[in-house]
């Protein structure tokens, strides 16, 4: 006789009845068919069945590394680096949304919306600009070097 086996939620593997097994089977399948459609046909955007691409590539050691910031320019003609804790967009919203911000500067102006409701009493935004800083590296180690490209830029 085999001894029973305790399944973590408290019922014994055994007492499972047939329609629960036949859920259980049908939802492995559909979970599994997602993750490969995804990966054969997805795009970044499906999370969590998109591609696995991202984990399966690295950088080059001598490939120059990107850092995406966002900068406004207030009505004294101050610029600002603007972040999450006066936006509230995150870093990775931006750079996940770069190729649209080119492709439509005018986009930007919820970055200058989001920025004045949470800084009331700051002067208003009169420009947005989406600057990459890229780093200079050589043997997987910074040299210190760096150049900036502007990716987009929305005036008001």
């Amino acid at each position: 006789m085999r001894p029973r086996q305790r399944v973590t939620t408290g019922v014994y593997a055994d007492q499972l009845g047939p329609p629960g097994r036949r859920l259980r089977v049908v939802a492995t399948l559909t979970g599994g068919a997602l993750l490969l459609a995804g990966t054969i046909a997805g795009t970044d955007d499906d999370f969590p069945f998109g591609p696995f691409r991202v984990y399966a590539s690295a950088n080059k050691l001598d490939a120059p590394v990107a850092d995406t910031r966002i900068e406004g320019v207030d009505t004294a003609g101050q610029r600002l680096t603007l972040t999450e804790a006066e936006t509230g967009i995150r870093r990775a919203e931006i750079e996940g949304q770069s190729d649209r911000f080119t492709a439509a500067p005018a986009r930007l102006s919820t970055v200058a919306t989001a920025y004045e409701r949470r800084n009331p009493d700051a002067a208003p935004l009169t420009a947005i600009v989406v600057v990459v800083r890229w780093h200079e590296v050589r043997d997987g180690r910074p040299t210190g070097q760096y150049h900036d490209e502007t990716r987009a830029v929305w005036q008001r």
